[in-house]
């Protein structure tokens, strides 16, 4: 049983590193095609939207959760389930305490950027991983959930953390009254 695992742990690492090294080659291209950062950006944001919408049927079918009731249990769902699951990583989730409908997730590690240790010259406004802000977004609002998904610090642009920013367009009540009518 434990060459089993061992053996699940070394395909999974290799199928991560294709992803990662996969992705770092298609940023590479995206900014060969557009000059302006906010093209790049633009266009990663569209594309994890696309993946979003769809892999929000693969998580729930996969994981069996059924509806949340909060939107702090819906981030941390997200960031306990969701980023482990596909990213093999648990961000940790800030703000919310106060039914509020905004909320961070702080990535200590972030897969998407291990191979890169700086920006390419010239792109100081590329959001590298905007991928990520597309797919939650994407995902958020196939559950009925619309939210702006920003990254709010990055490692790639020198903070200490990378955080992502989630901002669920309806307030808690609003939600709830749209319910019981």
């Amino acid at each position: 049983m434990s060459r089993s695992f061992n053996r699940k742990q070394e395909i999974y690492k290799i199928n991560r590193d294709l992803f990662v090294l996969s992705y770092g080659a298609l940023v590479a291209q995206l900014c060969k095609d557009y000059e302006r950062d906010e093209d790049v950006n633009k266009n990663l944001d569209s594309m994890g939207y696309n993946i979003g919408i769809r892999l929000i049927e693969d998580f729930l079918a996969n994981t069996g959760i059924k509806k949340c009731r909060s939107y702090n249990e819906t981030v941390d769902v997200i960031a306990k389930v969701a980023f482990k699951m596909y990213l093999g990583i648990t961000p940790t989730m800030i703000g919310g305490n106060d039914g509020g409908n905004s909320f961070s997730l702080i990535l200590d590690a972030n897969p998407l950027d291990d191979y890169v240790e700086e920006l390419p010259p010239g792109r100081s406004s590329l959001s590298y991983c905007n991928l990520l802000s597309g797919i939650i977004r994407g995902a958020l609002e196939m559950i009925h959930l619309p939210a702006d998904v920003t990254f709010i610090q990055d490692r790639l642009k020198g903070d200490d953390v990378t955080e992502i920013g989630i901002t669920f367009l309806q307030k808690s009540d609003e939600k709830k009254s749209k319910r019981n009518k």
